[in-house]
């Protein structure tokens, strides 16, 4: 009871303090009024962060309702079209190669050898057919050949003898001091003598063409290659290449190819070759094409003629474009082509303007496009761009691409 009191008397005490009265009952007023604002505030913050994530959740996943606009109405998606028609298209293949000479003709001793005396040329000099491009030494021929001359002048001789021999036979024959045996033994002395003569004489002619062949001489027009010989260097008929020469000068391109650009090239087919380092682009044309396939590369080799020039050095590298075949197709943009694991494709409006899938076939590439060999037939109103953020059958609103795309 004591304590009753106490704390009735406190809180009377505190309740006719001056002051007091009016702090006390707003406190006990106000409080329960601020807590029951509060929850109704968390209430609604809690709705209004629920409705927002469905209104999220309904707009990522509305496929191709397209987006929505402020009236609630889908918005279709406006895309660039355009009308491929058809294009007619000249066919090039690029690839590169090496630079050879088309005819390399490699030269060596061809008579009994000697030591080299003189090299009359260097690489890169044109040379004519017979032009002597080394001198051997033929001290040793011009003594045989001094040698059998005089052996004509004797075979001439002793062929002069058996002739007078005759003669005198001939005219004691009448006369009965001469047989018909004699004259027929001094008659084949006579022409065995003249036979040696003509002997003695194919013998010369032969020392002298030996000593021709000792030179070392240009067996066509053409571009020395190479010179792999100096003078004071013994050479034989078993030496190994002294001099390389491209006949007539003629170059061409080793031009490494797949075997599908292989198949759409044939001989004759016109080709322009540009050196490497060098600006010039010479015109040549396909004048064999391998008909072996290398089976580690897969690849193999046209060759394209090429005329004389001193800008075209064998064992360069060059680059070349090969006209091919004239083809006539739908071309398009490589922006428009899409690409997945079932190959290329491209989207299609149709009537209801709705996109469709059309699976397509690539073919060359030009500077202006890609061809399109099938799929297409050009008049079909094919998506420009943006076909990664379709899907087949989606609402489009198409517009006829500018002239500028």
């Amino acid at each position: 009871m004591n304590y009753d009191s106490k704390i009735e008397a406190d809180s009377d005490s505190q309740a006719g303090a001056p002051g007091s009265m009016a702090f006390g009952h707003d406190t006990l007023v106000g409080e329960p009024e601020q807590g029951g604002m509060s929850s109704r505030t968390l209430w609604t913050v809690a709705i209004a962060a629920v409705a927002m994530i469905v209104g999220i959740w309904f707009y990522l996943h509305s496929g191709s309702a397209g987006p929505v606009d402020e009236t609630g109405v889908a918005q279709v998606p406006v895309v660039t079209v355009v009308q491929p028609g058809r294009s007619t298209v000249v066919g090039e293949i690029g690839a590169t190669g090496t630079l050879a000479a088309r005819r390399a003709m490699p030269i060596g001793s061809v008579g009994e050898g000697g030591e080299v005396r003189a090299v009359r040329v260097e690489p890169g000099d044109w040379v004519n057919a017979g032009q002597v491009l080394a001198e051997v030494d033929r001290s040793v021929q011009v003594q045989q050949q001094a040698s059998q001359s005089a052996q004509i002048e004797v075979a001439q001789a002793d062929a002069r003898l058996a002739q007078a021999n005759l003669d005198r036979a001939l005219k004691l024959v009448d006369r009965g001091f001469i047989s018909t045996a004699d004259i027929d033994r001094l008659t084949a002395t006579r022409d065995a003598a003249l036979a040696n003569v003509q002997i003695a004489r194919a013998s010369l002619r032969q020392l002298q063409a030996q000593a021709n062949r000792l030179n070392i001489v240009a067996p066509a027009s053409g571009l020395v290659l190479e010179r792999n010989v100096e003078p004071g260097q013994v050479v034989g008929g078993g030496s190994s290449v002294l001099f390389r020469l491209a006949k007539g000068g003629e170059m061409e391109l080793l031009a490494n190819l797949s075997e599908d650009d292989l198949a759409a090239i044939e001989v004759g087919t016109q080709a322009e070759v540009t050196p490497t380092g060098s600006g010039k682009t010479f015109t040549g044309q396909v004048w064999q094409i391998s008909p072996v396939i290398d089976s580690t590369t897969r690849q193999g080799t046209a060759r394209i003629a090429l005329s004389y020039d001193r800008a075209l050095r064998p064992g360069g590298f060059a680059s070349v474009t090969i006209r091919g075949a004239t083809v006539v197709a739908p071309m398009l943009p490589e922006s428009a082509i899409q690409n997945d694991d079932k190959g290329s494709f491209v989207y299609v409006v149709d009537k209801d303007q709705r996109v469709q899938r059309r699976g397509v076939k690539t073919g060359l590439v030009t500077a202006k496009g890609i061809v399109i060999s099938e799929g297409l037939k050009g008049d079909e109103r094919v998506v420009l761009r943006a076909g990664g953020f379709l899907n087949p059958d989606d609402k489009v609103k198409p517009q006829a691409a500018k002239a500028a795309d």
